[in-house]
């Protein structure tokens, strides 16, 4: 049996038990490719080192490949096509999860105001960027306002946009699950103008009823977001000053909606710990360990953390 013949065949199999296995699909697919169309016993190990090595560094995607490409021979050897894989068992040591960044309210006003440039006429060829400054801006709001992922903020469509009832509909997104959202006020506001709007700043009739439009008038795709994102962040100067392999990112947002929240609780005296679990349902997690991951010590965290501490410890120590 080919090495094609099998991907496919495991490929239906992880996904009729209810993944949707995008990556995973798409790294075997690759492997099968390169590796080219010999039968599945004749997979050597240098064949899988040489697709792992990638740029020879060991980080979080290398060990995704090794992990898809180790489930699909154990699947090849269960089915008697292999005796033995080629996916060596030892391990290197996995990156550490990067730390996200949580942004300050100073820097999340310096990103606004730096979206109007998105309007201005681009030097080399007199045009303004892809996306409106008002849709970016928006978008913004939408991700720390709302604590959304970027891709269910760029999929939501016009009717997912409640603004009588102050929800947004987030529709079959990680996990296969469909949440209601409920907003503030003021996010609220910022998305009744820009729906009032939407259509007036774009140069072409929509082609799908997305909330969020390019100015051609076509729902925008996350490496547009990212890239203008980007472009965004280095207007401002916005940068690391730890360690970290990457800059700040749109999904860092996300988490900071969530450590935010949280100091907003500590300052007001609330029940951190009965409403985490409300913050991890808010966020679509299926478990609090996942909503634990976004809470990130940030200096304020720690202050109001500490604080709380102290009350209690002073209750605890009275005669």
């Amino acid at each position: 049996m080919t090495l094609t013949q099998v991907v496919e065949e495991y490929v239906i199999v992880k996904r009729s038990t209810g993944l949707r296995f995008r990556n995973g699909a798409m790294i075997l697919r690759t492997f099968a490719r390169v590796t080219g169309a010999i039968e599945v016993n004749d997979v050597t190990q240098d064949a899988v080192r040489a697709f792992l090595k990638g740029s020879g560094l060991i980080t979080s995607g290398w060990h995704q490949k090794h992990y898809t490409l180790a489930g699909l021979f154990r699947f090849a050897m269960q089915r008697g096509l292999m005796s033995t894989s080629p996916v060596a068992y030892r391990l290197p040591k996995r990156p550490a999860y990067a730390t996200p960044y949580i942004y300050s309210e100073e820097e999340l006003r310096r990103m606004l105001d730096a979206t109007s440039a998105l309007d201005r006429p681009h030097p080399k060829n007199g045009q303004p960027a892809t996306i409106p400054a008002l849709t970016f801006r928006t978008l913004i709001l939408l991700l720390y306002g709302a604590g959304l992922r970027l891709g269910e903020a760029l999929a939501l469509a016009l009717e997912d946009v409640d603004l009588h009832t102050n929800m947004l509909l987030v529709r079959n997104t990680k996990f296969f699950k469909t949440r209601w959202v409920p907003i503030g006020p003021r996010l609220s506001s910022a998305l009744d103008l820009y729906a009032g709007t939407r259509l007036a700043v774009i140069r072409r009739p929509p082609t799908r009823n997305a909330f969020l439009l390019r100015r051609d008038g076509i729902p925008i795709s996350l490496y547009t977001a990212e890239r203008y994102f980007r472009i965004l962040r280095s207007r401002i100067g916005l940068r690391r000053s730890d360690s970290a392999y990457f800059q700040p990112r749109l999904h860092d947002l996300r988490h900071s909606f969530a450590v935010h929240r949280l100091v907003a609780w500590y300052r007001q005296g609330a029940d951190v710990q009965l409403l985490l679990p409300k913050l991890s349902t808010y966020l679509g997690h299926i478990s609090l360990a996942e909503t634990q991951h976004y809470l990130t010590m940030t200096p304020d965290l720690l202050r109001e953390a500490g604080r709380r501490f102290e009350t209690y410890v002073g209750v605890e120590v009275q005669p």
